[in-house]
C-alpha cells in the first residue's frame, strides 16, 4: 500500500501551569495516496490536534508523523513537508491576505521562489479547479463564505500538495456553501489524485468519503466505510456524535422488527429497503 502520511504511536499532550492534558493518546493510522478520508469526532475528542500534526504545523511530544517518508520533527524539511501537505482552517479570512483573488492565490507560489510564468499557470489552475475563475479580479472580502473558502482552498492547491488537510472547512458556512465546498474536495480528488483528509463534525460530509475515522477522547474508536461505520447508531450517539438521517431511520425499523440492512445510506438505498420490508410483513 501506497501511504503518503503515516502516524506511528503518536501522542500529543497540551501543558498548563497545573497538568498535562494529553489531546491524542499514542495513535496510529496510515493514510493512503489518492484516498478520500474523514475524521470525525466531538469537540474535544483530539481530531484538530491530529489534523496540524499531519502537516507539521503542531509536532508530537512523542511518536513520529511522516509525509511521503519525510519526519514532520525534522526542522531541515519543514518546508518540504508544507509543500506535500497543505492545511485549510475553519475561517477563510484568517487565510485570506491580498486585496485581489489571483494575488491572493499567487502569494503562497511566490513565496516558493515559483518563476513568474509558472505561477501564473498555477494560480489559473487553481481557480478554475474550484470553480472561482471568473472571481479572479474580485476583492476577496466582497465574496461568499463558500466563495471565501474556495479562494483559501485554491490558494494550497496552487503551491501543487500532494495531500489537503481540512480542519472543519464549513463549520463556518451555511447549508449551501458547505456543499459546495465537499464537491469541491471530491472533485479535486477525482480529477487531480490529491489525497483529502477532511476534519468533520457533519455526518453527511462523510457519506461518500472512501473511509470514516472516528475519534474519541485522543483515540481511534472506529475505521471503516462509512456505510459499517454509521450502521453502528448506538456507538456514535454513545460519543456524542450524531449519524445521518437514512442510517438512524433504518436503525429505528430495525429496532422495531422490520428486516432491514442499516448498511444503506443513500435515500434511494434506504427507499428500497423500506419497500423490501413492508413487502415481506405483508406476505
Amino acid at each position: 500500500m501506497d501511504n503518503i502520511l503515516e502516524v506511528k504511536n503518536v501522542t500529543y499532550e497540551y501543558t498548563d501551569e497545573e497538568k498535562t492534558f494529553a489531546a491524542v493518546k499514542n495513535l496510529s493510522l496510515n493514510i493512503e495516496r489518492g484516498s478520500f478520508t474523514v475524521i470525525l469526532g466531538h469537540n474535544g475528542s483530539g481530531k484538530s490536534t491530529l489534523a496540524k500534526m499531519l502537516n507539521g504545523l503542531n509536532k508530537p511530544t512523542s511518536g513520529d508523523v511522516f509525509a511521503d517518508g519525510i519526519n514532520t520533527k525534522d526542522e531541515e524539511t519543514e518546508i518540504e513537508v508544507k509543500r506535500k501537505v497543505g492545511m485549510v482552517f475553519q475561517n477563510p479570512d484568517n487565510q485570506i491576505i491580498a486585496s485581489i483573488v489571483e494575488e491572493d492565490v499567487a502569494f503562497g507560489p511566490e513565496n516558493l521562489g515559483i518563476p513568474p510564468k509558472e505561477i501564473e499557470k498555477r494560480v489559473e489552475d487553481a481557480l478554475k479547479a474550484v470553480d472561482m475563475w471568473e472571481f479572479r479580479k474580485s476583492t476577496p472580502h466582497h465574496l461568499s463564505g463558500g466563495q471565501k473558502q474556495r479562494i483559501a482552498i485554491a490558494g494550497i492547491i496552487a503551491m501543487q500538495p500532494e495531500c489537503l488537510v481540512l480542519d472543519e472547512p464549513t463549520a463556518m458556512l451555511d447549508p449551501k456553501g458547505r456543499a459546495e465546498i465537499i464537491s469541491t474536495l471530491h472533485r479535486l480528488n477525482r480529477d487531480k489524485g490529491i489525497t483529502v483528509v477532511l476534519i468533520t463534525h457533519y455526518m453527511e460530509e462523510a457519506e461518500n468519503a472512501d473511509r470514516v475515522i472516528v475519534m474519541n477522547d485522543g483515540e481511534i474508536i472506529a475505521d471503516d466505510k462509512p456505510k459499517v461505520i454509521f450502521s453502528d447508531v448506538e456507538r456514535l450517539k454513545k460519543v456524542g456524535l450524531d449519524v445521518p438521517q437514512t442510517a438512524e431511520l433504518l436503525y429505528n425499523l430495525k429496532k422495531n422488527g422490520f428486516a432491514v440492512d442499516t448498511h444503506a445510506l443513500s435515500i434511494k438505498e434506504a427507499a428500497e429497503q423500506i419497500i423490501s420490508a413492508l413487502h415481506s410483513e405483508e406476505k
